[in-house]
Order: C-alpha cells, then sequence, then structure tokens
C-alpha cells in the first residue's frame, strides 16, 4: 500500500533534516504505528504521505505509484484526521460534515450516521466552536470516514478523549481494519500502539530505529519469567519470581498452585515503552 525508500525532508532555513533516510513499507489491511516523541518528524512523514509537503528527496510510492504523480485524486481514496483538526466553527458539526461530503465523488456514510458513530449525534446541531477539543477530535475522526477511504492517515487519534471515548475510537479504528481499510497511525501513546498496531517503527531524531510488530518486541525483550504474588495471611505481600522454561515441572511453583497460595501472576513481558526507552536511549 505504501512504500518509502531514503525519505529525507529539511524545511527551510533548518540546519538538519526532519526526516532523514526513512525506509519502511505498509500492506494492505495493516495498522502501522509510527512512534515517537513531540518532534521525532511523524507529522513530518505524515504531511509527505498525505501530499502536503513537497522537495522531499527518495522515493515514496502509494497504491502502486509515485506520490509526486498523483492529482486531486489521490484524495478521493485517502482520509486524514488531524490531532488538531480544522474546522469551520461557526458552522454546525452536521453542516461541516455535509459540506465536505460534498467534495467526494464517493460517498459512504451519512453525516448523521458518521456523527452517531463517534458519539456525536447528540450534538450534532451544536456549533463547532462551542465543542470541546475531544470533540473537535472525533468531529475530524468523522471527516476522515466521510468517502469511505482506502487508506487512512490518523494522528494522535485518541488525543483529548476520556477512557470511554478512547476505546470507541480503538473500536472504530479496528472495525476500519476489519473492513479491509490501511491505517497509518501516529501516535506516542504506547498502549495504543500496542492495543492496536500490527507492526510499529520507532522514531528519533528523524529517524527510524526498530520496526517491528508489538508482540514480538515484547518477548524479544521481555524477561522469561513469572512473578507470582502470594497470599500471606494478613502479613506483608510478598513477591517470587520463577522461570518461565519448564514452569510446569517447577516443584516450586506447583507446590505454591496446589496450597492455593497464590493471588497473583504475571509474565515479565516488557512494555512498549520500556522497549523503545532500551533501543533508543529517549523517553516519550
Amino acid at each position: 500500500m505504501i512504500k518509502v525508500q531514503n525519505l529525507t525532508y529539511v524545511y527551510t532555513g533548518a540546519t538538519e533534516p526532519a526526516v532523514h533516510n526513512l525506509t519502511f513499507e505498509i500492506r494492505p489491511g495493516e495498522v502501522f504505528g509510527f512512534l515517537g516523541p513531540s518532534g521525532a518528524g511523524k507529522s513530518t512523514t505524515q504531511r509527505i504521505l498525505i501530499g502536503l509537503l513537497r522537495g522531499y528527496s527518495g522515493q515514496v510510492h502509494v497504491f502502486g505509484r509515485d506520490l509526486a504523480t498523483w492529482g486531486a485524486d489521490y484524495y478521493q481514496r485517502v482520509g486524514v484526521s488531524f490531532e488538531l483538526p480544522n474546522h469551520f466553527s461557526r458552522l454546525t458539526a452536521l453542516e461541516n460534515l455535509t459540506y465536505y461530503g460534498a467534495l467526494y465523488r464517493r460517498q459512504g456514510r451519512t453525516p448523521l450516521e458518521l456523527l452517531e458513530l463517534v458519539g456525536l449525534a447528540d450534538s450534532a446541531d451544536m456549533l463547532v466552536a462551542q465543542y470541546s477539543k475531544g470533540m473537535k477530535n472525533r468531529l475530524g475522526i468523522a471527516r476522515a470516514l466521510l468517502h469511505d477511504p482506502e487508506l487512512l492517515f490518523m494522528d494522535e487519534p485518541t488525543s483529548g478523549l476520556d477512557p470511554v471515548n478512547a476505546r470507541m475510537v480503538k473500536e472504530l479504528i479496528r472495525a476500519q481494519q476489519r473492513a479491509g481499510k490501511t491505517i497509518f497511525l501516529t501516535t506516542h501513546n504506547m498502549s495504543v500502539a500496542d492495543e492496536l498496531c500490527d507492526r510499529v517503527a520507532f522514531l528519533v531524531d528523524g529517524e527510524i530505529k526498530l520496526i517491528d510488530a508489538p508482540r514480538q518486541l515484547k518477548l524479544r525483550y521481555g524477561r522469561p519469567v513469572v512473578r507470582v504474588g502470594l497470599h500471606t495471611n494478613g502479613d506483608a505481600p510478598q513477591q517470587r519470581e520463577f522461570p518461565l522454561v519448564e514452569i510446569g515441572a517447577n516443584p516450586e511453583f506447583l507446590a505454591l498452585l496446589n496450597d492455593n497460595a497464590l493471588e497473583t501472576i504475571h509474565t515479565q513481558e516488557a512494555s512498549l515503552e520500556d522497549i523503545f526507552i532500551q533501543v533508543t536511549g529517549r523517553t516519550l
């Protein structure tokens, strides 16, 4: 779906490139996460891929075609939701979607159906100027879906959302993937990436440090042990660790199981944030 080779971009007046020698591919139907702290180059890469920034070096192909050769037809096939979306604040949410929907040849769900999908149906006739940041974010996601695009670019899709609405947006993204859509997701929220992404790229100072599936990363960098919390009859909680290898034959572990002494049990896999710090030497 997307193939990038040796992508480099330098902003006018800058001495260092914002992104340098990026090479990666995104498969059809994949949720691909670009992870990194602010200023890492995530948004620059996204702006290049959606055609807002020109003058880059390297090669970018989308839908099997050089990005530089695409015209307005490109936007009939891609949808974009920005972290800080721009809406017509003096129009209602429904009026915004109705206007933008008229720009596309292909129509998916109706504006009202999309507002229902993102939990804004009850606020359809409210001026967008009265919307909170989280509501504007959800409206931006609805706008990105107006024309049922094949490829979605989503920048911090859960930013500003409470846990309930964040869960709703994550399920919406999963539903888009189940429908065969490809999703390029930029975020510094490692838990969102862990839940949603088939593969992730760690980006620091404009360079990709690592690309792999979250599960494979956690297996590679985690510790192969099990930590158990023990029942202590009112005393201070106790914890013990056992090697994961052949744990089913470990007599001490089996004795704890048989004595009903265990209260909790967890494998000690690393989180994506732990791995990011370990690989890049940087925090988020």
